[in-house]
């Protein structure tokens, strides 16, 4: 059995502990956006690496079978990539239009190409700091051991 003094005691302490001041955090005003625009994604940020020239060909587009194609045979970082990008070449040759060059070509499809370790490079790449084949052939040294790049060019 407790004493008065003992409830007195106890009454006090559970005071000064609800008591204690806790300082909120400083929020920013919400903006005047509405609901559905604030839970959308946002889609700075999120542009690829690599940039493809703008394309002003009637009738142009990647047929699907030309895509699976190239991903038949995936370069994961841990194959021989001459072996992919002969491979990659080959199958980019196979498909012309007569008003895109076959580098906005290559450009188009060479993501579709990667994947694990390789997909992952490219993912990391700053966005839009590839512009032609050559600077995707020269950045992709960076990956590759220098012994596996002297005939990517």
């Amino acid at each position: 059995m407790r004493t008065r003094s003992q409830a007195r005691n106890r009454n006090r302490r559970q005071q000064q502990l609800t008591t204690v001041i806790v300082e909120e955090p400083e929020f920013p005003m919400a903006d005047n956006r509405t609901m559905a625009q604030m839970l959308q994604a946002p889609i700075e940020g999120y542009e690829d690496a690599i940039v493809v020239p703008p394309i002003n060909a009637n009738n142009f587009e990647l047929k699907q079978p030309l895509i699976n194609l190239v991903q038949s045979n995936k370069f994961t970082g841990r194959q021989d990539p001459h072996n992919h990008l002969r491979f990659f070449n080959k199958v980019t040759s196979t498909f012309r239009h007569p008003e895109v060059p076959n580098t906005s070509i290559k450009l188009l499809l060479f993501p579709f190409s990667l994947d694990g370790e390789a997909r992952d490079w490219l993912d990391k790449e700053p966005p839009r700091s590839i512009l032609t084949w050559d600077d995707l052939v020269l950045k992709s040294k960076t990956i590759l051991p220098p012994s596996k790049t002297t005939y990517l060019e």
